[in-house]
Protein backbone atom coordinates (compact mmCIF):
# COMPACT_ATOMS: atom_id res chain seq x y z
CA UNK A 1 0.00 0.00 0.00
CA UNK A 2 1.49 3.34 -1.00
CA UNK A 3 1.29 5.94 1.75
CA UNK A 4 3.38 9.01 1.00
CA UNK A 5 5.70 10.44 -1.60
CA UNK A 6 8.62 12.50 -0.42
CA UNK A 7 10.88 14.75 -2.43
CA UNK A 8 14.37 13.32 -2.93
CA UNK A 9 15.92 16.19 -0.97
CA UNK A 10 14.15 17.20 2.22
CA UNK A 11 16.74 19.73 3.33
CA UNK A 12 17.33 17.76 6.55
CA UNK A 13 20.99 16.71 6.65
CA UNK A 14 20.36 14.19 9.47
CA UNK A 15 17.89 12.33 7.25
CA UNK A 16 20.66 11.70 4.71
CA UNK A 17 23.39 10.43 7.03
CA UNK A 18 24.27 6.72 6.64
CA UNK A 19 23.63 5.87 10.27
CA UNK A 20 20.71 4.88 12.41
CA UNK A 21 19.34 2.72 15.17
CA UNK A 22 18.30 -0.90 14.62
CA UNK A 23 15.97 -2.43 17.21
CA UNK A 24 15.29 -6.18 17.25
CA UNK A 25 12.39 -7.25 19.44
CA UNK A 26 11.37 -10.78 20.38
CA UNK A 27 7.89 -10.55 21.89
CA UNK A 28 6.35 -13.57 23.61
CA UNK A 29 3.15 -14.45 25.38
CA UNK A 30 0.91 -12.57 22.94
CA UNK A 31 -2.73 -13.53 22.44
CA UNK A 32 -3.02 -15.45 19.15
CA UNK A 33 -5.81 -13.24 17.79
CA UNK A 34 -3.42 -10.25 17.80
CA UNK A 35 -0.96 -12.04 15.51
CA UNK A 36 -2.95 -13.31 12.53
CA UNK A 37 -4.57 -10.28 10.84
CA UNK A 38 -2.60 -8.69 8.01
CA UNK A 39 -4.82 -5.60 8.10
CA UNK A 40 -4.49 -5.07 11.86
CA UNK A 41 -0.72 -5.57 11.82
CA UNK A 42 -0.35 -3.24 8.81
CA UNK A 43 -2.30 -0.54 10.65
CA UNK A 44 -0.25 -1.14 13.82
CA UNK A 45 3.14 -0.87 12.12
CA UNK A 46 2.11 2.21 10.13
CA UNK A 47 0.87 3.87 13.34
CA UNK A 48 4.15 2.91 15.03
CA UNK A 49 6.12 4.49 12.19
CA UNK A 50 4.12 7.68 12.39
CA UNK A 51 4.58 7.85 16.18
CA UNK A 52 8.34 7.56 15.59
CA UNK A 53 8.23 10.54 13.18
CA UNK A 54 9.03 8.32 10.20
CA UNK A 55 7.47 8.56 6.74
CA UNK A 56 5.66 5.50 5.39
CA UNK A 57 6.30 4.82 1.70
CA UNK A 58 4.72 1.37 1.15
CA UNK A 59 3.63 -1.66 3.12
CA UNK A 60 3.22 -5.30 2.20
CA UNK A 61 1.78 -8.04 4.41
CA UNK A 62 1.15 -11.72 3.77
CA UNK A 63 -0.95 -14.10 5.87
CA UNK A 64 -0.27 -17.82 5.83
CA UNK A 65 -3.86 -18.90 6.35
CA UNK A 66 -6.63 -18.92 8.92
CA UNK A 67 -5.14 -18.73 12.42
CA UNK A 68 -1.60 -18.80 11.07
CA UNK A 69 1.15 -16.22 11.08
CA UNK A 70 1.82 -13.07 9.13
CA UNK A 71 4.95 -11.60 7.66
CA UNK A 72 4.98 -7.94 6.80
CA UNK A 73 7.15 -4.96 6.09
CA UNK A 74 6.56 -1.23 6.13
CA UNK A 75 9.08 0.62 3.96
CA UNK A 76 10.02 4.00 5.35
CA UNK A 77 11.89 6.96 3.95
CA UNK A 78 14.05 6.33 7.04
CA UNK A 79 14.38 2.53 6.40
CA UNK A 80 11.83 -0.11 7.57
CA UNK A 81 9.75 -1.91 10.19
CA UNK A 82 9.06 -5.60 9.74
CA UNK A 83 7.22 -8.25 11.73
CA UNK A 84 6.91 -12.02 11.59
CA UNK A 85 4.30 -13.72 13.77
CA UNK A 86 3.58 -17.22 15.06
CA UNK A 87 0.10 -17.14 16.67
CA UNK A 88 0.35 -20.80 17.65
CA UNK A 89 3.35 -19.89 19.82
CA UNK A 90 2.18 -16.42 20.88
CA UNK A 91 5.38 -15.00 19.41
CA UNK A 92 6.29 -12.05 17.20
CA UNK A 93 9.70 -10.95 15.95
CA UNK A 94 9.87 -7.25 15.07
CA UNK A 95 12.70 -5.43 13.32
CA UNK A 96 12.80 -1.64 13.40
CA UNK A 97 15.58 0.22 11.59
CA UNK A 98 15.39 4.00 11.34
CA UNK A 99 17.84 6.67 10.24
CA UNK A 100 17.76 10.43 10.51
CA UNK A 101 15.58 12.03 13.16
CA UNK A 102 13.13 9.11 13.45
CA UNK A 103 12.89 7.51 16.89
CA UNK A 104 12.54 3.71 16.70
CA UNK A 105 12.02 3.40 20.45
CA UNK A 106 8.71 5.26 20.02
CA UNK A 107 7.65 2.77 17.33
CA UNK A 108 8.55 -0.14 19.62
CA UNK A 109 6.49 1.36 22.46
CA UNK A 110 3.40 1.48 20.20
CA UNK A 111 3.91 -2.14 19.08
CA UNK A 112 4.44 -3.42 22.63
CA UNK A 113 1.43 -1.48 23.92
CA UNK A 114 -0.83 -2.97 21.24
CA UNK A 115 0.41 -6.57 21.37
CA UNK A 116 0.84 -6.73 25.16
CA UNK A 117 3.54 -9.41 25.30
CA UNK A 118 4.24 -11.06 28.65
CA UNK A 119 7.94 -11.33 27.82
CA UNK A 120 10.34 -9.28 25.70
CA UNK A 121 13.93 -9.51 24.56
CA UNK A 122 15.07 -6.25 22.98
CA UNK A 123 18.42 -5.62 21.28
CA UNK A 124 19.43 -2.17 20.07
CA UNK A 125 22.30 -1.68 17.65
CA UNK A 126 23.74 1.59 16.43
CA UNK A 127 24.36 1.33 12.68
CA UNK A 128 26.96 3.47 10.89
CA UNK A 129 29.73 3.13 8.32
CA UNK A 130 32.94 1.60 9.71
CA UNK A 131 35.68 4.06 10.59
CA UNK A 132 38.35 4.32 7.85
Amino acid sequence: MKRESLPSATGDKAAHQPSGTHVLADLGGIAAEKLSSCEALDQLLCAAAEAAHAHVLHSLFHGFGEGQGVTGVVLLAESHISIHTWPESGFAAADIFMCGNAQPELALAIIVSALQPTSTNISTIRRAPPAP
